[in-house]
């Protein structure tokens, strides 16, 4: 590895250490649908996600509220100390496309139709409002 690669790498990881994320990966469920349940908390207050993803009739919600669960974890360990009521937000959620199965599916006349399953990878930063107004 080069001197330059290295010195960006090492950045790229200390800026890590302050951001409080989780990552799902692979996730069996086409990144369209994913897409719809990250755009309904994104920018939301940690425990009315909470909420919205519990009573959510999607498929993937349970999957998300997870993932929020992990984040809010993960922000008290690196913090030591509990989340308070409206001091978390999700800051950012974003859905990008994961490996795709390619299945084939007989159709009529000896054909084949092709099927793609596909999986997604979300990512999901959590932080305080404040330290938010600070960086913009």
């Amino acid at each position: 590895m080069g001197a330059r690669k290295r010195i960006s790498a090492e950045k790229r990881k200390e800026a890590l250490k302050t951001m409080y994320f989780a990552k799902l990966q692979n996730v069996p469920t086409s990144p369209r649908k994913m897409r719809l349940v990250a755009d309904m908390i994104r920018g939301m207050e940690v425990n009315r996600a909470l909420g919205v993803l519990k009573f959510s009739s999607k498929e993937a919600s349970a999957r998300v509220e997870k993932l929020l669960r992990s984040a809010i974890a993960n922000w008290e360990q690196k913090n030591d100390r509990k989340a308070e009521d409206g001091e978390l937000f999700v800051t950012k959620i974003f859905v990008d496309c994961g490996t795709t199965l390619k299945r084939m599916r007989p159709a009529p006349q000896g054909r084949g139709y092709r099927i793609r399953k596909r999986s997604n990878h979300v990512t999901l930063f959590v932080d305080t409002k404040n330290t938010n107004d600070n960086q913009n």
